[in-house]
């Protein structure tokens, strides 16, 4: 890249300032996850902490399938931002929540037949699924309340705003928490009271996410159109880019089902084991796409004013700071890995186990920054079906042959196909990238 698209002091605070908020938002949600594991990994049998570990995964797999909810409404958002249409905007808005409640509503209605299916694919133990299915059949009451706040978040950021997000999951998230260790530790209930305090929370992060949205909206111009929420063909926008962003989504979630499944038929232990070490996965995921979400909202911005300079000066800011968020986690997973795997369970041979497995985290934080990274580049300019494809090729040619060569290795086995997934990811993305820079089809001036 040319000299004159490195980043001046301005471009640097702008990714900052959009990063910062995200980056601690994000973070509040896999310290849910920390305590719900801590809570269960006190517990003095490990069949509760795996029963929160496929529990929570079919979730997982269910509401993040329906994750282009948020993503699809950054990109078009954040474009519309840039252009300065205030009637997108709204739309977008309006059109977003009203699919996300229908889904959810769906979703509700077949969390039977759901949770069957799943538990019945999980391999588990009969303890571990009875368990589960009473976390489970909790989770999907709060469908409706989850997939609205995707669309939610993803139009806070589209609009440049990630303050209200840090403000809305840090105080909802905590919300959770609090819940949680009032059901499990006050009450007496297992995981049936992680999941009621999870779907209470749910709901009052809608609630509060609406209401801080009605102040956003008295300052944006423009107005609802009301007839586009009722014209199949005004949602055209949304369904070209949602279909790849579903279809992307939904190839990443099988492979953290796949790896929990597996884990799941190689014992107990080792099942409880990799849900302790999936927060590590699930903390840098979160501290990444900091970074990833302020390139989403002014990647998106710069292509709706039609500015290159920007863009790619945006670019190099993102990946300096993606790269150094990178190898400070990698440092901070080597030193105190052991440590933090000891704040989470109690259990011996579960902190055995996952002390075992712990150098595949302690590299994964360089090996996945990349993909993440293009992520946000591709969501900001909607540029979603390259991000399909990239996945698609990355499960079928890396993902799925490295679990099968390496099953001997067991749970080692697995891991290095989780590692294989996000380098493949990282490395075709780049090649993607490269390609639409060298023949300019970002659509930029």
């Amino acid at each position: 890249m040319a000299f004159h698209y490195w980043p001046d002091s301005a471009i640097h605070r702008r990714v900052w300032q959009l990063a910062w908020p995200m980056m601690l938002s994000n973070i509040t949600v896999p310290l849910l996850g920390l305590v719900d594991t801590a809570v269960m990994g006190h517990l003095p049998e490990p069949r509760y902490l795996a029963a929160i570990a496929i529990g929570g995964m079919l979730f997982t797999v269910v509401y993040w399938s329906f994750g282009f909810l948020r993503m699809g409404t950054t990109g078009l958002v954040a474009q519309a931002f840039g252009r300065e249409d205030g009637n997108a905007i709204r739309n977008y808005l309006a059109q977003s929540l009203l699919i996300a409640f229908l889904l959810g509503s769906i979703i509700f209605l077949l969390r039977n037949p759901i949770t069957e299916l799943a538990l019945a694919l999980s391999g588990a133990t009969e303890a571990v699924v009875t368990e589960a299915r009473h976390y489970a059949l909790i989770r999907a009451w709060g469908a409706p309340a989850v997939l609205c706040n995707f669309v939610l978040l993803g139009w806070f950021v589209g609009n440049q705003n990630t303050r209200i997000p840090l403000l809305l999951m840090t105080l909802t998230n905590l919300l959770n928490i609090v819940l949680n260790l009032l059901f499990v530790f006050g009450l007496g209930m297992r995981a049936d009271g992680v999941a009621l305090g999870t779907v209470l929370a749910e709901y009052a992060s809608l609630g509060l996410g609406l209401w801080l949205c009605r102040g956003l909206l008295i300052n944006t111009g423009g107005q609802f159109v009301a007839r586009q929420l009722l014209r199949w063909r005004d949602y055209a926008a949304l369904f070209h880019v949602n279909r790849y962003l579903f279809v992307r989504t939904l190839l990443l979630l099988f492979c953290f089902a796949f790896f929990t499944a597996q884990g799941a038929r190689l014992g107990t232990d080792i099942v409880a084991a990799n849900a302790v070490l999936l927060n590590f996965l699930v903390l840098i995921s979160n501290a990444l796409d900091g970074f990833a979400h302020a390139t989403e909202a002014l990647a998106g911005r710069a292509l709706g004013r039609r500015k290159s300079k920007d863009f790619y000066q945006l670019i190099s800011a993102a990946t300096l700071w993606s790269l150094i968020s990178a190898l400070g986690m990698t440092l901070f997973f080597w030193l105190a890995g052991d440590f933090v795997i000891s704040l989470l369970t109690s259990i011996d041979s579960v902190r055995e186990q996952a002390g075992i497995y712990l150098p595949w985290l302690i590299a994964m934080p360089l090996i996945a920054v990349w993909s993440y990274l293009l992520d946000g580049v591709f969501i900001g300019t909607t540029q979603v079906k390259a991000m399909q494809n990239t996945m698609l090729l990355s499960v079928l040619l890396v993902f799925l042959p490295l679990w099968w060569l390496t099953q001997p290795l067991a749970n080692h086995g697995l891991w290095m196909a989780m590692c294989g997934l996000f380098l493949a990811r990282g490395l075709s993305g780049g090649w993607v990238y490269v390609q639409l820079t060298r023949y300019n089809r970002w659509g930029l001036a």
